[in-house]
């Protein structure tokens, strides 16, 4: 998809993957629409963009909250106009130290899956509609490789990642032919506030940075022969281009 003057809504876009993705599709002319539920440091990011003769529009508000989904689609079709594209970033941990699935507060799963799983839903559901009537649209989850694989403490984070490259390939294929497409991205480990907070004593030498990362996603989007509900690793797509 190309980008230029197209409306696009990127969730978790204060900080880390969420706020370069902002920036490098931003340089390419999308009209962006951001969410965050931190007010101040998405407002930076916006404030960075149009620096830049970007356009950015802010909307702080909580992707897992049932009650600010439909006023986060009303909202961004009201800034940015048709939206065109949409990247399900925002993910939540759930409490940190990470626990073992045995000492994890059923409360702390309701809340990791509320963000990572039916927010998303939901706001895909709200969005696609529009879609269909065009006949275009790009949906893009944000996914892991805790989905795949089986980490020990990861198991709130893992399960709900796991359920939306699922839920992602189910929208795919009941979807197909209708120019609405569907794509799952895991991007590797990075550099983030999130990695650091899950495990404080990585190596920040051995992560990826977030800006290269948006780069390779930036590609996928742009990429329009990429099979209707693929899902794609970033490190695999950079090495190969």
């Amino acid at each position: 998809m190309d980008v230029r003057e197209r409306g696009v809504l990127i969730t978790g876009a204060s900080r880390g993957l969420g706020a370069a993705l902002a920036e490098e599709l931003a340089g390419q002319g999308a009209r962006l629409a951001l969410v965050a539920r931190g007010e101040a440091a998405l407002d930076q990011v916006v404030r960075a963009i149009r620096a830049r003769g970007g356009e950015a529009h802010a909307i702080a508000a909580d992707v897992g909250a049932k009650d600010e989904v439909y006023a986060i689609a009303g909202a961004a079709a009201a800034l940015v106009g048709e939206v065109d594209l949409v990247v399900h970033n925002a993910s939540e941990l759930g409490a940190v130290p990470l626990a073992l699935l045995a000492d994890t507060a059923c409360e702390d799963l309701e809340r990791v899956l509320a963000v990572n799983l039916i927010g998303p839903f939901r706001l895909t559901k709200a969005l696609v509609g529009p879609m269909l009537l065009r006949g275009r649209g790009l949906v893009v989850h944000v996914s892991s490789d805790a989905a795949t694989a089986a980490y020990p403490r990861w198991g709130a984070y893992g399960a709900s990642k796991a359920a939306v490259d699922h839920v992602a390939r189910i929208w795919a294929a009941e979807l197909a032919g209708t120019g609405v497409r569907f794509l799952t991205v895991d991007p590797g480990e990075m550099d983030t506030a999130m990695h650091a907070a899950a495990v404080p004593d990585a190596d920040r030498r051995s992560l990826a940075r977030p800006e290269a990362v948006a780069r390779a996603l930036a590609g996928m989007i742009r990429d329009d022969a990429i099979p209707n509900g693929a899902r794609l690793e970033a490190a695999a797509w950079g090495a190969r281009r």
